[in-house]
């Protein structure tokens, strides 16, 4: 009897230890680091999918027609409602594909950050939907896909209630709204709260970043600057009421540049993020900065985005980032006719008819009148070819700027 008591217990003990090694881990922060599943340092090195949920105005080769509720417009004037809602549900279902992961994956990179727009959650009017659960339809479909290949994800709400930058990336009104609308900020907490209700027990989500850009350098820093981290504080204790799992992610302010706002971190599982584009490359001075916030809170810190740039900035740049051991997220993955960027495919025929149509004074109807292009139909295939050439299949991959970032180009 006494043996088979103790034979039981060791059974046991083995058998949780198995379970247990089985059980998916999330990612987590320790200190200065970011831990990954398998207890050791996790250092991010990937890609942004931008232009998919949030479409921007110069991917598409626009100039004053630049967030995602201007080309809205302009579509809908040239295609009526009904096939602009078409166009852009073809869109998001065709722009990034379960191709494009496995790509990313094959080439080397461990994660990729989603921008998403907060609208997707709600029943207003966005790309032609107005269906509350869109946001998980889409991101749901990626996010399985990289739970295959084993890429891991973070949730960007690159567009934010009210808006958080006040420019065209937070597809807002010209100014950052939420800072100034307690209701706006608890709509985002409330949306914010949703996703991570969803996704508490998604283990290939390393993080939520929960504004993206906030307070552009258009505006008064004193007086927005000091409502950055509370408006962070009430965000985070809406996610914490369902999901204590994942790391919260924090921008700074002036374009994620500026750690001056934080103060000492106030969640276990903080990692602070900046931005950089077109600075200076070697040395530590672009960065230094943010490795004293490091060092003084004895947290983790990690680039979002940068990139956009020739391929020897790239590579010296990501190679002072990693020399400093922070993590990046180069921007962009795909984008039409370029060579900054990890992929791109070609401009469709006809496609500079659209082009110039957006140029136009639009600012009334007797204006949208004149401005109307002779052949609407033109402007729609050239629209669809675009969705056609963006298909991963149809892409090209930039072999030197993969290279640059120290990754395997097909």
């Amino acid at each position: 009897m006494k043996r088979t008591f103790l034979t039981t217990i060791v059974l046991t003990f083995f058998g949780l230890c198995s379970l247990s090694a089985q059980t998916p881990r999330f990612i987590t922060t320790r200190g200065k680091e970011i831990i990954g599943a398998n207890g050791r340092p996790f250092l991010i090195r990937g890609t942004n999918l931008g232009n998919w949920l949030v479409p921007e105005g110069y991917m598409f080769k626009f100039k004053s027609v630049n967030s995602a509720r201007l080309i809205d417009e302009a579509l809908e004037e040239i295609l009526g409602p009904e096939e602009a809602t078409k166009f852009w549900k073809q869109y998001q279902d065709t722009y990034i594909t379960a191709g494009d992961v496995h790509f990313l994956k094959a080439s080397g990179m461990n994660s990729i950050r989603i921008p998403f727009n907060y609208r997707l959650f709600t029943t207003e009017n966005y790309c032609g939907q107005n269906n509350p659960n869109r946001g998980f339809e889409l991101l749901d479909r990626v996010i399985g896909w990289c739970k295959k290949e084993g890429l891991y994800v973070i949730l960007d709400m690159h567009c934010a209630p009210g808006g958080q930058t006040g420019d065209n990336i937070d597809d807002g009104f010209g100014y950052p709204f939420l800072f100034k609308s307690p209701a706006m900020q608890q709509l985002t907490a409330k949306i914010w709260r949703r996703i991570a209700d969803h996704y508490k027990n998604e283990t290939i989500i390393l993080g939520y970043d929960l504004l993206n850009e906030p307070i552009a350098t258009y505006f008064n820093a004193d007086e927005f600057n000091p409502s950055l981290e509370p408006v962070y504080k009430l965000i985070t204790k809406a996610v914490r009421s369902v999901d204590k799992n994942h790391i919260l992610i924090l921008g700074g302010a002036q374009w994620d540049s500026n750690f001056k706002p934080f103060g000492p971190p106030f969640d276990a599982k903080l990692v602070y993020q900046f931005h950089k584009y077109w600075t200076k490359t070697t040395g530590k001075v672009v960065i230094q900065d943010y490795i004293d916030f490091r060092n003084k809170y004895n947290v983790p810190i990690y680039c979002g985005e940068t990139g956009e740039n020739k391929d020897e900035w790239c590579e010296a740049f990501r190679k002072t980032l990693e020399e400093n051991n922070i993590g990046w997220q180069y921007w962009p993955y795909k984008k039409m006719d370029n060579t900054a960027g990890i992929i791109t495919f070609d401009k469709p025929a006809g496609y500079d008819s659209l082009v110039n149509y957006t140029e136009k004074p639009r600012a009334d109807f007797a204006a949208i009148r004149k401005a109307a292009p002779q052949d609407r139909e033109q402007i729609k295939n050239a629209l669809y070819a675009f969705i056609k050439n963006s298909r991963f299949e149809n892409c090209h991959p930039n072999k030197g700027y993969i290279e640059a970032l120290g990754l395997k180009a097909p």
